[in-house]
């Protein structure tokens, strides 16, 4: 298994070999440190632990934890049945840059959603909205009946107004076009959740 973390930078567009047009989004990916290895003997799982970007100041707890390996802002861990890459036994200091992917490969990106606000259901869960003649007054938007006589009470989980985006959201089989080792991007076909500065973690599938 490959993993990495990134920020994105947003949306561009290339040209492949036969002329057409590829909307690609552009992540800053790495260099991340593995921070720890997880164990299940010790942790009750197997998962590999690390950090990426630079922190102005760190919690005197984090920086016990990451003691010798500098201020890291963000620290995530992936589940993996072993702590390798291609084969490679990883430990504790060692670094991960783009050059564990290759062009070709597919991966799986997450990130938070861009967040909305407060949306009523019409935008939300794209409700239909009541009629717009036939009398009705100040209720085009409304969700309409949200319950039954029986039980006398609204069922869990309806969809209502509320807080909208804002949540870990996963694409998958995205296409890696183009990998730059140098400036450490990472140029991958189609969109992916967040807004530009977004912290993404992007896996092999």
């Amino acid at each position: 298994m490959k993993f990495i973390l990134g920020l994105k930078l947003g949306m561009s567009q290339i040209f492949d070999e036969k002329g057409n047009v590829v909307p690609v989004t552009l992540i800053e990916a790495g260099p991340c440190i593995v921070t720890q290895i997880k164990t299940k003997e010790k942790d009750g799982y197997f998962a590999v632990q690390i950090g990426f970007g630079e922190a102005k100041k760190v919690t005197k707890a984090i920086a016990g934890h990451l003691k010798n390996l500098g201020k890291l802002l963000f620290l995530r861990e992936f589940r993996t049945e072993a702590p390798k890459i291609d084969d490679k036994e990883l430990k504790k200091g060692d670094k991960i840059d783009v050059s564990v992917f290759n062009e070709g490969d597919l991966v799986k990106v997450s990130g938070l959603s861009k967040g909305k606000g407060f949306a009523g259901v019409v935008k939300r869960w794209h409700f239909k909205g009541r009629p717009a003649s036939h009398g009705t007054k100040h209720e085009l938007r409304t969700p309409g009946s949200v319950g039954a006589s029986q039980p006398e009470r609204v069922i869990k989980g309806k969809k209502m107004p509320g807080r909208m985006g804002f949540e870990r959201v996963t694409v998958k089989n995205l296409k890696i076009v183009k990998i730059d080792k140098e400036n450490n991007l990472i140029a991958v076909k189609g969109a992916v959740p967040g807004a530009k500065g977004t912290l993404l973690e992007i896996s092999s599938q």
